[in-house]
């Protein structure tokens, strides 16, 4: 790249899991990160909106880390600039953030330095750096996508449907809701499960007629549920009002999806969800990983 050149990417949040697609399904969401780059500063990292005050600056940052990872494994040298990212998704909430940073700099290594290299290049390194497939998948391929046997194998979500996230303001790392999970379940359960999945996801990719029903999950959620009541008391909220609903990846936001047309449906999650959640009708997210188009701009790094 020149001096003064800025290259930038956009990377969309993701939601994981899907009610029973534990692991496996996910889809990407019209709530996003932007990163470009700017001529080096003071700090390699520059953050706006959230994380801002609480991500590292350094070459520790996960976009930064994704960047150098995508230079090192196609053998170019990592350009010495710094960072602006502008990130719209909320840390710890089950909506892929870590993921999104991941893809967005191993997507932005790539659009620089033109070294080449497929998509799933760029899902498997940032699936080693973050640990989640099903969410780096989404983020780089956009729209709904299953993680299979270390591949990921993307569908078009239907117009039909959109998503409606509830997010409070309280955070769960990955981690430890990962820990809460039973290590056995009865066969009966897992065999229920994946009927449900494979119902959710001809639903949510239009092949037959959407069942609310379906996202009910009993591998993962039935302990994530007890132990982050309030997103729980939502989830079988939202379900008795004949709303699909499930935790968001890990939780603890909530995912519900309604009718593309029915804004009665999205006034009723506002409703239901009061004052914990914040409620963000959206837009499923096609274009996963794009390139911004390059600008050249005057001066540093405004």
């Amino acid at each position: 790249m020149t001096p003064g050149q800025v290259v930038g990417v956009e990377v969309p949040a993701s939601s994981a899991n899907l009610g029973p697609g534990f692991d496996a399904f996910a889809v990407a969401l019209d709530c996003t990160l932007l990163v470009r780059t700017s001529d080096r500063g003071d700090q390699r990292v520059h953050t706006e909106g959230h994380g801002a005050h609480e991500l590292p600056t350094g070459d520790d940052n996960l976009v930064w880390r994704a960047f150098g990872a995508y230079c090192e494994r196609f053998g170019v040298t990592a350009p010495d600039v710094s960072l602006m990212v502008r990130n719209d998704i909320p840390l710890e909430r089950g909506l892929g953030s870590s993921a999104a940073a991941a893809a967005a700099g191993a997507a932005l290594g790539r659009a620089v330095t033109r070294a080449g290299g497929r998509d799933a290049d760029l899902i498997e390194l940032a699936a080693e750096l973050e640990g989640h497939g099903d969410n780096a998948a989404a983020a780089v391929l956009g729209g709904l996508v299953v993680w299979a046997g270390g591949r990921a194998r993307r569908l078009q979500p239907t117009p039909a449907l959109r998503p409606v996230l509830c997010v409070p303001v309280e955070r769960q790392s990955t981690e430890a809701a990962r820990l809460m999970l039973p290590a056995q379940v009865p066969l009966t359960a897992a065999a229920a499960n994946g009927a449900r999945a494979a119902v959710v996801l001809s639903g949510l990719s239009g092949g037959m007629a959407w069942d609310p029903e379906a996202m009910i999950d009993e591998l993962h959620e039935p302990a994530r549920l007890a132990a982050m009541p309030r997103s729980g008391t939502l989830v079988g909220t939202l379900r008795h009002a004949g709303i699909g609903a499930c935790l968001s990846g890990a939780g603890p936001s909530v995912l519900a999806i309604v009718a593309s047309v029915d804004e009665a449906a999205v006034q009723s999650v506002r409703d239901l969800a009061g004052d914990a959640f914040d409620v963000w009708p959206l837009r499923w997210n096609l274009a996963g990983a794009a390139v911004c188009p390059p600008t050249s701009y005057a001066g540093g790094s405004g």
